[in-house]
């Protein structure tokens, strides 16, 4: 799995960040997403797809074939 992020979507929810933290953290002065980790273990894959899908701003992208 590799993860994308588009910052300029993001509207600072930190869903994301909650449901996978070894895969994404928050800018300090806006809380924009910062992608941690591109392509997480397999052990955060769920996770991640979760963060994905609750993400307001469709702003975390997934490819699985990666």
């Amino acid at each position: 799995m590799k993860v994308s992020v588009d910052e300029d979507k993001c509207c600072g929810a930190g869903q994301c960040v909650l449901l996978a933290p070894a895969v994404f953290d928050q800018r300090d002065e806006d809380g924009i997403v910062v992608l941690l980790d591109a392509l997480p273990d397999e052990a955060e894959h769920a996770a991640v797809r979760e963060a994905a899908d609750v993400c307001p701003a469709a702003a975390i992208a997934l490819d699985e074939n990666a």
